[in-house]
């Protein structure tokens, strides 16, 4: 996907009241000393141009949301949807995903949501999917046991990919399915992004998985690699 270039967005990032800045200091206390409560606190990987995280904000005052974003450009166009929110509960990261163990400390996040993610198609990329086991390790060391996992994609190849990683990587699969928007179950308070909502009304089946980890069965995991090596 090419990116277009959003004049000022890359000085926005660094003045918005809404992006913040050196993350780090931040890890382990999100919610008490950004927030100012001990809400559960919730993110998005890919978040994107904001829509669906910002509907989850105002369904769900309770709830602490965070919005990550690698590019400045796309999350320049969630920031300019903020101030429509009359809730405290949503602030956005600019940064890469590969970074986030540097910013969540242990069992401080209880959801991911991962939305629409780049399908990284060539093999040799694999490992960037935000969906392979190298990721779902990396999301181990902030998200609670038990805390699911929430991807939605209308990418079968991605999703298929995704579903084989899910094993490997110690998590449960709590619900799948390769038609959400004809699955009454599934599809229950479902949240629509931009691109659900356009790939939807041109036909095209949204896949979705929930997972989560469990600390036995990865324990398990890790017990039988050691005694492989």
């Amino acid at each position: 996907m090419r990116l277009r270039n959003v004049p000022g967005a890359r000085q926005e990032m660094l003045v918005n009241p809404y992006v913040i800045q050196e993350p780090e200091r931040f890890k382990g206390v999100w919610s008490r000393e950004v927030f100012h409560n001990d809400h559960p606190l919730h993110i998005e990987i890919g978040t994107g141009k904001g829509q669906f995280l910002m509907a989850l904000a105002e369904l769900h005052p309770e709830i602490n949301y965070i919005g990550i974003e690698k590019y400045s450009s796309v999350l320049f166009r969630a920031l300019q949807k903020r101030p429509a929110l009359e809730q405290e509960n949503l602030f956005f990261l600019r940064l890469d995903a590969e970074d986030t163990p540097d910013i969540f400390g242990p069992d401080e996040v209880s959801k991911i949501y991962l939305n629409f993610s780049d399908p990284w198609p060539k093999e040799r990329h694999a490992k960037r999917r935000l969906t392979s086991q190298e990721f779902l390790n990396r999301y181990r060391t902030f998200l609670k046991a038990g805390g699911p996992v929430e991807f939605k994609t209308d990418n079968r190849d991605l999703f298929d990919f995704s579903l084989e990683q899910i094993e490997p990587a110690g998590y449960v699969c709590d619900l799948c399915t390769f038609d959400l928007h004809h699955d009454d179950t599934a599809c229950a308070g479902n949240v629509m992004t931009e691109y659900e909502e356009r790939f939807s009304r041109a036909g095209h089946p949204i896949n979705k998985y929930i997972i989560h980890w469990e600390v036995q069965k990865w324990l398990n995991k890790s017990t039988q690699k050691n005694s492989m090596n």
